[in-house]
């Protein structure tokens, strides 16, 4: 129990740290990101299985998944755990910081900011074309026929959905099994964007990841829903408990299981309607809307979904805090 507890609390420590090395440095430019690596790794695996399996899709995506998800697992689990028994001067300061720098990386929460504030930003300037080329960085669906409210709702929505996977799973998996479970996580997250689509291409080859990535986001992604509306409560400014009411109504008006959680409390907390029909390669999807329509949507609200995002990861590292110290 001892030896659980000691990891818990270096997993909390460097969880900090790492939230608050993303909070200042985001994903640099200039550094290899592991995301990029595992897209480049997901493509050549493609390509590779599909050759040798013909046309047993669903054994090569399955191969595909468990190649991806024990690299990226084992691999810095094999480097930290070397670092920490080694003899290093200045103690445990190197292995603990080489942990945090790993688990920033999985981290979104500067990124996600900055992206969306930026088409904020063209939104309030009246420059429509720039906040559609923003905005287009960030979402799926085709941005050409988006009008103001359109962009913005994008961009709002994208806050909502991310909020999840690029910075609450992520979290969840850094406290609870240090990196080897945050790279687990976005390996399984990056799989799911490239291969989990159900089409021709992918209903067989990728139908492993997406299970699996339904399976892992099951409990971030509620968390992300509560964590909103938590926070919805706390701060002035959102509606608390239309946060609650529109996160039970509407959580599961989505394709996806896991998916339309946190976007329901934050349509719940801003008093906006989210989601709706939209556009995507030419082609218009109905999808219900999410929330309720108490006024029009506008710029400033891209720059509040932020701040519940930033709410809801406070919240969480608290919570995690207060668990330690019980421990």
């Amino acid at each position: 129990m001892e030896a659980i507890s000691g990891f818990l609390k270096i997993n909390g420590l460097t969880l900090l740290l790492a939230c608050i090395l993303d909070w200042i440095m985001g994903d640099p430019v200039w550094l290899p990101h592991p995301v990029r690596l595992m897209g480049k790794m997901i493509g050549g695996l493609e390509r590779s299985l599909r050759k040798r399996f013909g046309k047993r899709e669903r054994e090569a995506g399955t191969v595909l998944v468990l190649v991806m998800v024990l690299s990226w697992s084992l691999v810095p689990a094999a480097i930290l755990g070397i670092l920490w028994s080694l003899p290093l001067p200045g103690g445990i300061l190197i292995p603990l910081l080489v942990q945090s720098a790993l688990s920033a990386q999985l981290l979104a929460a500067r990124d996600l900011k900055v992206q969306s504030c930026r088409v904020g930003e063209s939104l309030k300037k009246g420059d429509l074309p720039e906040a559609k080329k923003r905005v287009s960085m960030i979402v799926g669906r085709d941005t050409a026929p988006l009008d103001e409210a359109g962009v913005a709702r994008a961009a709002v929505e994208t806050v909502a959905e991310n909020t999840s996977d690029g910075v609450i799973a992520p979290m969840v998996f850094l406290a609870l099994l240090g990196p080897a479970g945050g790279y687990f996580y976005k390996a399984v997250n990056t799989m799911d964007s490239m291969i989990g689509y159900r089409n021709e291409v992918y209903e067989r080859f990728g139908k492993t990841a997406a299970r699996l990535d339904d399976l892992v986001n099951l409990i971030p992604a509620r968390l992300t829903g509560f964590l909103f509306c938590l926070t919805a409560g706390l701060l002035p400014g959102f509606d608390g408990r239309g946060a609650l009411r529109i996160f039970f109504r509407d959580r599961k008006k989505h394709a996806s299981p896991n998916s339309a959680h946190g976007e329901a409390a934050c349509a719940g907390a801003l008093g906006l309607r989210l989601a709706g029909d939209a556009w995507y390669f030419g082609k218009l999807h109905h999808k219900p809307w999410i929330g309720d329509e108490t006024r029009p949507i506008e710029a400033a609200d891209i720059g509040r979904a932020c701040r519940l995002m930033t709410g809801a990861q406070l919240l969480l590292l608290a919570g995690w805090g207060l668990m330690l110290w019980v421990l």
